[in-house]
């Protein structure tokens, strides 16, 4: 089988509606993170080699580098995510007849659920480092690229938002209780950056465009 990334958009979508359990939430907010991250590289790729944006070329040079490896990254993260969801699955199919078996199916669906909150953790930290970047180049950038900074904004913090429910929904099953208090504790952290970062860009560039039209 063939990886969720390279899949035609139509199958990844026609699985995604299916009733297999992943690819789900997860999966989506990593490919989210990744077009917002690739939405801001065009921004930046269309603003370098512009005379109106010499001032910020250097900037948006090195923004490129970066954005594209956090595409990447987040890109990757699409199919780590169904892969920890299949991982948590086989743990839970283990035989559980004796109690050895019960205390190694236990173990195994403990470790697997703290991999199925790491996952969506990294996603959450590559769509905030894609935040960030937006919200700190878009005044800079090509203002004919305003609509597109503004969606890649909406796709980073919804990206954010997705990855924060599917760590959470993990951390009962970890059975570590100061592993699930630094890991809830980060994703409010950063829900409450990215949702500064997202409400003062949109508002920002709504007013712009608004005032354009």
């Amino acid at each position: 089988m063939s990886t969720l990334i390279e899949m035609p958009i139509r199958q990844f979508l026609s699985l995604l509606a299916s009733e297999a359990p992943a690819p789900g939430g997860g999966s989506v907010a990593a490919l989210a993170g990744a077009q917002a991250a690739a939405l801001m590289a065009m921004v930046c790729r269309l603003t370098i080699g512009k005379k109106k944006y010499l001032e910020v070329e250097a900037d948006a040079k090195n923004a490129v580098a970066e954005l594209d490896r956090l595409a990447a990254e987040l890109l990757a993260l699409v199919d780590a995510d169904t892969a920890a969801y299949n991982a948590f699955g086989a743990a839970m199919a283990l035989p559980k007849e004796t109690d050895e078996q019960k205390a190694a199916r236990r173990a195994a669906m403990q470790a697997a659920a703290k991999e199925a909150t790491q996952v969506p953790a990294r996603t959450l930290e590559a769509a905030l480092a894609t935040a960030r970047i937006i919200a700190g180049l878009y005044p800079r950038t090509n203002r004919n690229c305003l609509s597109d900074a503004g969606t890649g904004m909406q796709m980073a913090a919804a990206a954010v938002s997705g990855a924060a429910f599917n760590v959470l929904i993990n951390l009962p099953g970890t059975g570590d209780e100061e592993f699930s208090r630094r890991q809830a504790a980060r994703v409010a952290e950063v829900q409450r950056e990215t949702a500064a970062l997202a409400a003062r860009t949109l508002d920002e560039i709504g007013r712009l465009l608004t005032a354009a039209g």
